[in-house]
């Protein structure tokens, strides 16, 4: 991250020797948290990283204004404390930026530090690489793609890289706005998901929390000054909370420590728009972990007592308890969690371990390799060999590959077994089919049905943890394109696909014999202009879509020989009004959308209600219909390759997606005040059945406020009723005042604006 910027000098004001005394503090801060590790020849590798580091930066210099040496300096005490990386990674910290930044070559620092020092800071290079050049995102993909084979390579290559996004997430401040957005989407979509998955929980939750802080900038001050204004309460019930456990685990002869761990502002927010709730109505803000000091053989039957000794003093709740340590996570993670009833009515979650699996826990992939003596991980590797086989697979399709490595990251784990009694790991959401293709892929080609628990299931049917599976199968199954809608695991999609694109390679060579035989035979001058004609004559994408329609019998010959004749007049008038109805388009110069018919708003430029770069200009673009931004939105345009520019809420979920599959920026954009256009927003309410609900509320929004309303959907279950209606409305301010209104109508128990539009209402109180 190159900040070689001499006029933001403004906000840093130390002098050159107060900056030389600084830089040795925080050298020493580093080699203070390298303790551990450090013996005399480590200290020596270190001190010559950090001369070379400092003398290849001396002229560099952060946004901030600070000397760039600093950021180095701090990725290697986080790549040490946080992660628990011994010397060589932070070595390769403390030079990660030189091969890119400076005139430091490979060759120098292979010559200096041995080949494995290199080899980590050349991946660091790459991956530098990927977001600091104009690309589109197929090759944004490519490039993705590259980054995580360096997993395979030398994993300390993502820990480090991580160790740089926390540092560059903590110092963002500085940086402009659209670089802050894209940098914090980045972080949201693509390095805490990482993160996650390696075990770095605490890294993850700083990662989300600075993501948010930055996307949802209002939310994260509201949340953060609710949890301030609420901590001395919180202390004071943790500790009233923690007495009579200490005392019992010290009665039962066992030494531990507890302490109370608040939850994380993004984790409190994401609970807020799953449960639809407000921030007062989340009951488990903080929780309790006892941390035991137990010998290895002794560590599950001491965790076990400790859940007994707490269920003796707590009501616990009996679905919420989890068994992470019979059987650990697939990232190493070890715990027992339960929650239990406290006093004044509250629940409260506690998590059970001992100090080597907290370690784990905090310090995730390293301090598992240092408690099995770096022998490296099972689970780890079969995790990577399943990353590695996404990358292999063709995938032409950028967001659907991003999406199902992001599934990869994020998925829960669910446990079932063969017919034998062998354990599977299988993410949750899986189905019979995915597992056949986990067994083996030529196994899941064939599959066609299962038996779980000994009776037969469909292939649709999703596994159950503790299910015993037996896969059925033969040699006469094909796959079907129907497969797609159901499979859960990327590897099961990727091979499904592959095999389905290979069936339409033969179906479609077939075609094309078939089809040019048939041709021959009406007309001799068989050539390429004659063929593109039929394919535009019959509405073909291309060639090959005909060939293929040939061979499944879907071709009208009526059609082909009407494509033979001469063109009329009237197929050419219709020629060049399509051709004129294109150059239109292009002008920008697009009829008005009739706002009913549309899930946005498009308006004459010279009452254009979004502005680009603080002014006026003629551009087409479009609201998004995935967010349905309205003013008073904090909104980002997000340009499409010779198309119009969509402009999306700031938070949407589909700009994230694009800022990290793209390395297109955000276009500064904001409302016209002088605009009058009423745009389409979504709201649901949820609440009891109550005779004249609907009236009440369709008497609020037309009678009381006099709002145009598109739509308004109820369905209704066991008394209660869930609704969804789509009104137009003028900016954000009509958007509360409606809600506050409905919130008054009898009945109505929660009102909310409609995050991401979804094709149909599910209920789900």
């Amino acid at each position: 991250m190159v900040e070689n910027n001499p006029s933001s000098l403004v906000a840093w004001s130390l002098s050159a020797e107060e900056e030389v005394k600084e830089i040795s503090k925080r050298y020493r801060s580093l080699l203070k948290t390298c303790r551990p590790f450090l013996d005399k020849g480590n200290r020596k590798l270190i001190r010559r990283a950090f001369e070379l580091a400092v003398d290849a930066h001396k002229d560099m210099r952060r946004k901030s204004g600070e000397p760039y040496i600093f950021h180095p300096i701090e990725v290697a005490r986080i790549t040490a404390e946080d992660i628990g990386l011994g010397t060589t990674a932070v070595v390769a910290a403390l030079l990660h930026d030189t091969v890119e930044d400076t005139d430091l070559t490979l060759a120098e620092i292979e010559n200096e530090f041995g080949n494995i020092v290199a080899r980590i800071i050349e991946g660091l290079t790459k991956i530098s690489g990927l977001y600091n050049k104009s690309s589109d995102s197929s090759q944004q993909l490519e490039n993705f793609r590259k980054m995580l084979l360096t997993l395979a390579d030398d994993i300390r290559v993502i820990l480090i890289k991580l160790a740089d996004r926390l540092h560059n997430m903590r110092t963002l401040d500085n940086m402009p706005q659209d670089k802050q957005l894209k940098i914090a989407h980045e972080t949201s979509y693509l390095f805490a998901p990482l993160a996650h998955r390696l075990g770095l929980y605490n890294i993850k939750s700083e990662l989300e929390d600075l993501a948010l802080k930055y996307i949802e900038p209002g939310i994260y001050r509201n949340i953060a000054r609710k949890l301030q204004e609420t901590k001395v309460r919180r202390d004071r019930y943790i500790r009233e909370f923690i007495v009579p456990l200490q005392q019992k685990i010290e009665s039962a002869g066992l030494k531990a420590e507890i302490k109370g761990r608040p939850k994380s502002i993004s984790s409190i927010w994401n609970k807020m728009k799953k449960q639809n709730i407000d921030f007062e109505e989340v009951y488990d803000l903080f929780a309790i972990r006892i941390i035991l000091d137990s010998p290895l053989p002794l560590e599950k039957t001491d965790c076990w007592r400790v859940y007994a000794l707490i269920t003796d003093q707590y009501q616990p709740n009996p679905n919420r308890l989890r068994d992470w340590i019979s059987t650990p996570k697939i990232n190493g993670y070890e715990s027992l969690h339960t929650t239990v009833m406290g006093p004044e009515g509250k629940w409260v979650e506690i998590q059970i371990r001992s100090q080597r699996m907290n370690q784990v826990a905090e310090k995730g992939l390293a301090a598992h390799w240092k408690y099995k003596d770096q022998d490296g991980d099972p689970a780890l590797d079969a995790w990577i060999n399943k990353v590695r086989e996404m990358l292999e697979s063709p995938q032409p399709n950028t967001m659907e590959f991003m999406d199902e490595f992001k599934l990869q990251l994020y998925s829960k784990e669910i446990f079932v077994f063969t017919p034998k009694g062998k354990l599977l790991k299988m993410s949750a959401g899986s189905t019979a089919l995915d597992m056949a293709f986990e067994i083996h892929s030529e196994l899941g080609l064939k599959c066609i049905g299962a038996k779980v628990n000994h009776k037969l299931v469909p292939l649709s049917y999703v596994l159950r943890n503790g299910d015993q599976v037996e896969i059925l199968s033969s040699n006469i199954q094909r796959p079907n394109p129907d497969w797609l809608q159901f499979l859960g695991t990327a590897k099961a999609k990727n091979r499904v696909r592959q095999s389905l694109k290979e069936q339409r390679r033969e179906i479609t060579e077939a075609g094309r014999v078939k089809f040019l035989q048939k041709l021959k035979g009406l007309t001799p001058d068989v050539n390429d202009d004659l063929l593109q004609r039929i394919v535009h004559h019959l509405g073909h994408l291309s060639l090959q879509d005909l060939y293929y329609d040939a061979e499944m019998g879907k071709i009208d010959w009526n059609q082909v020989q009407n494509a033979l004749r001469p063109r009329s007049k009237r197929s050419a008038s219709k020629e060049l009004a399509s051709l004129n109805s294109t150059e239109a388009l292009q002008s920008g110069k697009a009829p008005r959308q009739n706002s009913k018919d549309s899930n946005f708003e498009e308006t004459e430029y010279g009452n254009q209600p979004v502005w680009v770069d603080g002014k006026q200009t003629d551009f087409r673009y479009r609201l998004a219909s995935c967010c349905n931004p309205i003013p008073g939105d904090e909104i980002v345009g997000i340009p499409e390759p010779g198309k119009e520019m969509v402009i999306h809420r700031q938070n949407c979920v589909n700009s994230a997606i694009t800022h990290s599959t793209s390395h297109q920026l955000a276009v500064r954009t904001r409302w016209n005040k002088g605009s009058k256009v009423a745009f389409l927003t979504g709201i649901f309410l949820k609440g009891t059945d109550d005779k004249g609900i609907i009236s009440g509320i369709t008497q609020v929004i037309t009678d009381e406020m006099h709002l145009n309303m598109r739509s308004i959907t109820v369905v209704s279950e066991d008394g209660m009723f869930e609704g969804r209606i789509m009104v137009y409305l003028d900016d954000t301010k009509a958007l509360q005042d409606l809600m506050l209104r409905l919130r008054k109508v009898r009945g109505v128990l929660k009102v909310g604006r409609i995050e991401k539009m979804e094709p149909s209402l599910k209920f789900g109180l």
